[in-house]
């Protein structure tokens, strides 16, 4: 019986029969989850990566004793034992039952979905406190975490350049197809440059002890807040990946803030770890730590695309998220983070506010609005509404020049104080597009356009129900949005800057589709 047909016998068989609800199988490069109601099972692949290596009984056996043992410095609560999967004479398969062991798993305790930190953070009313909250945490977990000895040696340039050329040699056959020739050379001449200007650093810390046996795999996923603040799933198949930095553990995290949108919580989780320990060093290894790790996850990422059983459809996915985390890696490579310029282009009641203030938080941002500039300019407040006809009163079209103007004019201070901006305007002519992207060029800022689009029984919906709430500085109304159609100016020469999004679909849906493209 291999290991795929344990896999599916177990499910369908033992533990179906004691949750008749289902048995839910998740797969990852290195394991099978099989989730039965409140318990989860871990099943260890026989793969061999090199860094990783589970291609026997015995090794498997006690990689799962290690990832229990290790985690239990998170999370005693969930990690609760190493069952063995047995045969026996009947052929029937059992947990710690009697007859031949043939594979291990982790039981542990099913974390709850509400509480997982990549889900909360999607939330428009998540508290940004609970970054400080993450960051005193784990700050605390690093001053206990053992080190000395063993631990420290694994702080020493010699085996961080080791680290950096193993991941080149493994990713070397993905070149043309999940990284780009000149993006594999620039992060590699990077990392060489780097290790050497900073050698002296390094070896500091090393005699610092500030390498610790730490979590090893600190990104959204693996942080759950439920009555307190729990970590799990650390790195247990290799002590080099776990024996590390502190602030490359730091870096670990920000870079999956960045990578899934959240720059701003990326830089207040940095900042307030260094605060809490007082340790300068971390924000100068941040880019370094952070171009490694986004290498690490677009390296792991890419590896799937060579497990046939994974579907093609799974497999493509993984191609596209493996750029995404190569194209990261290049950019704190670089190690130039520039401002960017968003315009926001759409009809009322298109979703455009509502999208712009959320990609405003994210990225922490200055969000204009020229609806609120135009009541401001007319002595107006936000709340007030002006009921005028298409292009007439506070909504001519020399008015909407000098709102335009005004956004723009506010905007180029916000850059030059190096924030990124997002201006809330229709934005339906290409007047104004070309106005907002040469700013952006002088400014030396990225340009994008996100374009709202909605269907327009939704967008009636909308509009109707809004003249019922106070408080919004929009007068959009049906009759509005029906003359903006007829003067919208097609976006096709735009496309290498356009994000179009459907409001219409979940919002988590419409910012993944923006922060993919925005990277």
């Amino acid at each position: 019986m291999n290991q795929a047909e344990i896999v599916s016998t177990l499910r369908n068989g033992y533990l179906l029969s004691r949750h008749p609800e289902g048995v839910e199988l998740i797969q990852t490069h290195i394991s099978y989850l099989l989730i039965a109601g409140s318990d989860v099972y871990k099943i260890k692949k026989p793969v061999n990566f090199g860094f990783l290596d589970f291609t026997t009984l015995e090794k498997r056996r006690h990689f799962c004793e290690e990832e229990l043992r290790l985690n239990r410095r998170f999370a005693p609560h969930i990690y609760l034992n190493v069952v063995a999967i047995t045969l026996d004479e009947r052929g029937a398969l059992s947990l710690d039952g009697d007859g031949e062991v043939i594979e291990y798993a982790v039981h542990m305790k099913r974390l709850p979905e509400e509480g997982m930190l990549k889900r909360l953070i999607a939330k428009p009313d998540f508290d940004p406190s609970i970054i400080d909250r993450i960051a005193f945490r784990l700050a605390q977990f690093h001053s206990q975490a053992e080190t000395g000895g063993k631990i420290d040696e694994m702080g020493a340039p010699e085996i961080i350049r080791f680290n950096h050329e193993e991941n080149f040699a493994q990713t070397q056959k993905y070149v043309g197809l999940t990284i780009g020739e000149d993006e594999y050379a620039f992060i590699r001449q990077y990392a060489e440059e780097f290790l050497r200007e900073r050698d002296a650093l390094l070896r500091e810390r090393v005699k610092a002890h500030r390498i610790r046996d730490c979590h090893g795999d600190l990104h959204l996923e693996h942080i759950c807040l439920d009555k307190d603040i729990t970590f799990f799933d650390c790195i247990e198949f290799n002590e080099r990946f776990r024996f590390s930095d502190v602030a490359a553990e730091v870096a670990f995290l920000t870079m999956d803030f960045d990578f899934n949108g959240y720059r701003a919580y990326a830089k207040r989780f940095a900042s307030a770890y260094a605060q809490e320990t007082k340790d300068r060093g971390v924000m100068t290894l941040l880019d370094f730590y952070r171009c490694y790790y986004a290498y690490v996850r677009g390296k792991v990422v890419s590896f799937r695309l060579d497990d046939p059983a994974i579907p093609e459809a799974e497999r493509k996915m993984a191609q596209k998220t493996a750029r995404r985390y190569f194209s990261l890696a290049y950019q704190y490579a670089r190690g130039v983070e520039r401002p960017s310029l968003i315009i926001m282009v759409g009809l009322t009641g298109t979703g455009k506010t509502v999208v712009a203030r959320e990609i405003a938080r994210r990225l922490d941002a200055s969000l204009i609005q020229t609806d609120v500039i135009r009541k401001e300019m007319a002595g107006l407040s936000p709340g007030e509404h002006r009921y005028e006809p298409a292009g007439e009163g506070i909504y001519s079209p020399e008015m909407s020049r000098r709102t335009y103007e005004e956004a723009r004019a506010r905007a180029r201070k916000a850059l030059q104080e190096g924030k990124s901006v997002i201006i809330d305007a229709t934005h339906t002519s290409d007047r104004e597009r070309q106005a907002a992207a040469d700013l952006a060029r002088e400014m030396g800022a990225q340009f994008y356009i996100v374009n709202c689009t909605c269907p327009e029984e939704i967008v009636k919906e909308r509009l109707y129900k809004r003249l019922d709430e106070p408080g919004e500085a929009s007068d959009g109304r049906w009759e509005i949005y029906l003359h903006q159609l007829k003067g919208l100016a097609p976006l096709a020469a735009w496309k290498d800057v356009l994000i179009s999004v459907d409001t219409s679909r979940p919002r988590e849906e419409v910012m993944a589709t923006i922060f993919t493209f925005l990277g």
